[in-house]
């Protein structure tokens, strides 16, 4: 379904920072009316500034996706600052790093409870709003991690594969409702999510600097949901990633164990000595 985004009444979590507040003041810019919801006060403050100082509609809320009460306060606002949504856009999201054996079950719990239950929940509360809205559309933020797990980002990676499953199943059910249910998957993205991560246990890091910027993940986000595009990809490196996986999973998994054994050959060499010596 093809829409327009001036006019549109947009409801962004995550949007004090990255690509939740590029997005927020993207479509202001656009001439949407935006709903930014975050757990920052202060950052929602700041972003509200700039997107009215250049003549943008936007109301903010402060809440947790991951808290009952947080989710009605965000559907209340919604009714409260503009009568309702046209577009949800689930982006809050955080990460960590390290391999799965190495860290608490507990990690995995809040990397899903904010990824995967706290996206759907908030989905759920938004849903009456949505099917009283203008050409409505869901948009969930996935990451390239959700076309091919990725070693020391297992975690990450589940909640991303269950957000991929959960919108395709979602698209179905919702179609006889004319809501669309759109999935963006950025690759490495220029934002403060290495530094707000749990954690950071993986060998090798990830500089999401050499990534796409996140006006530019606006930019495209705010053109699928124009045009009404299911699902996109970003980045070559991405597209690549997923084009592999696709087509030649064993080549895929070969590549991710070589990297893998690559970083632990000095613990894999010790270990064979210890075995020959026994």
């Amino acid at each position: 379904m093809r829409r327009e985004i001036a006019q549109s009444r947009i409801a962004v979590t995550g949007a004090s920072q990255g690509i939740g507040k590029a997005i927020a003041i993207a479509a202001a810019a656009r001439g949407a009316k935006v709903l930014a919801i975050a757990r920052s006060a202060e950052m929602l403050d700041q972003l509200a500034q700039s997107v009215r100082a250049k003549g943008g509609t936007i109301a903010t809320v402060v809440a947790d996706v991951t808290k009952p009460e947080d989710r009605q306060g965000m559907v209340a606002a919604a009714r409260e600052h503009f009568g309702g949504i046209d577009i949800l856009i689930n982006n809050a999201g955080i990460g960590a790093t390290g391999h799965f054996v190495e860290v608490s079950p507990d990690r995995l719990r809040k990397i899903m409870e904010v990824n995967f239950f706290g996206l759907t929940e908030t989905t759920r509360v938004f849903l009456p709003l949505l099917k009283s809205g203008r050409k409505p559309a869901i948009v969930n933020i996935s990451s390239i991690a959700a076309k091919r797990g990725i070693p020391a980002r297992s975690e990450y990676s589940a909640s991303k594969f269950a957000v991929h499953g959960f919108s395709q199943a979602l698209r179905a059910e919702l179609a006889k409702d004319g809501i669309d249910v759109l999935i963006v998957s950025p690759g490495l993205t220029q934002t403060n999510f290495s530094q707000n991560m749990l954690e950071q246990k993986a060998r090798m890091p990830v500089d999401h600097m050499r990534g796409m910027s996140a006006e530019e993940v606006a930019e495209i986000t705010l053109r699928a949901i124009e045009r009404g595009t299911p699902e996109v990809t970003l980045t070559f490196q991405g597209k690549l990633i997923a084009f592999v996986n696709r087509f030649f999973p064993r080549l895929a998994d070969k590549i991710a164990a070589k990297r893998v054994r690559e970083l632990f050959k000095d613990e894999i060499e010790a270990r064979k000595k210890s075995t020959q010596q026994e």
